[in-house]
């Protein structure tokens, strides 16, 4: 039993757990409002752009749960759960996550999202595709060339963050707000803010996770099925409350680039750690989850070229792909 808190929730009766749940949720949801809220004034006072923020400094934070999961998981031996867990995160992050924001709301994107950035996520599936699917292994070097695909791109897109920052004309975000920079008082309540943000998004996906591995083996499924889905539907409720409370805001960048660059942070920041902290092994049945992945990567990539948005219906199609490997895992 993966438990993270130090204590067994499965030993609590299974309303307890569901109660415990839906505490978890209220936590995560005030977080990531005010993890949104946050970000923008900090793209604002920085002169940088939003979807600069949301790819690295929103994305690693709304990531730390899966990081969590992933390295403990690891150290406890249960390496379906650890790498199951970022997979099936990425599934959901794509499918459910963008294509619901997507039904809600269209979502605009840019040539340089998908020349740089969809591109970057296609690679690092690819990847960690054929580095699996090769031995069925997750070893230090397969962690090494990771984290090594993680600091290319984050160089990349802190220098172009840096450009933006020495011509702040070449951002929207800084429009109108140029009177606020330089507020070290304002800056320093921005910087407390998103550290509360993250807190509560820290303690209420912990919680998320702990009560619903319990719940989901009161229905007998396995490690894999559990880490593919259910834990990381939970490990995923930061990036789907952020990046539901930015499109609800009009921050579109900030939604996106949270669901991109978590996928990214994901795939070459978490399972770059882990391999290279513990070596793992991993079973058959992530050849296929890796193989969805991709082609819903490849997907959500296309969508966001055709027309330079994703559409309502392209946002159902998303949807119905998650829907459709959730069936497949839990064997329906």
């Amino acid at each position: 039993m993966l438990d993270l808190s130090g204590f067994r929730l499965d030993d609590l009766p299974l309303w307890a757990n569901w109660f415990l749940a839906a505490i978890a949720i209220v936590l995560i949801g005030k977080g990531a409002q005010q993890l949104v809220e946050t970000a923008a004034r900090i793209a604002r006072r920085l002169r940088i752009s939003e979807l600069i923020v949301g790819l690295t400094l929103v994305a690693a934070a709304t990531s730390l749960p899966e990081l969590g999961v992933t390295l403990v998981a690891a150290f406890e031996k249960h390496p379906d759960i650890s790498v199951g867990n970022i997979v099936g995160s990425n599934i959901f992050n794509l499918g459910f996550i963008l294509g619901t924001i997507a039904i809600i709301r269209p979502i605009p994107t840019t040539r340089e999202l998908i020349r740089r950035d969809g591109s970057a996520l296609i690679l690092a599936t690819l990847l960690l595709l054929g580095l699996i699917a090769s031995d069925f292994r997750l070893d230090r070097i397969d962690g090494v060339i990771l984290l090594a695909g993680m600091a290319i791109y984050l160089g990349v897109v802190l220098a172009i963050g840096r450009l933006q920052w020495l011509e702040p004309g070449l951002t929207l975000a800084v429009r109108g707000d140029r009177r606020n920079n330089g507020d070290a008082l304002k800056t320093l309540r921005a910087l407390a803010g998103l550290a509360f943000g993250i807190a509560m998004l820290a303690v209420g996906s912990h919680l998320l996770v702990n009560t619903a591995i319990p719940i989901a083996r009161s229905f007998g499924v396995s490690h894999w099925v559990i880490g593919v889905t259910v834990v990381a539907a939970g490990t995923s409720v930061p990036e789907f409350a952020t990046s539901l409370v930015g499109v609800l805001r009009g921050r579109y960048e900030i939604s996106v680039g949270n669901v991109i660059g978590s996928d990214l942070f994901n795939l070459l920041g978490v399972l770059g750690v882990a391999g290279v902290l513990h070596p793992q092994a991993v079973g058959p049945g992530a050849r296929a989850s890796l193989l969805a992945l991709t082609a819903m990567v490849i997907l959500v990539v296309v969508f966001a070229r055709t027309g330079w948005r994703v559409s309502r219906w392209e946002g159902f199609a998303l949807v119905l792909f998650g829907l459709a490997r959730w069936a497949l895992d839990f064997g329906l």
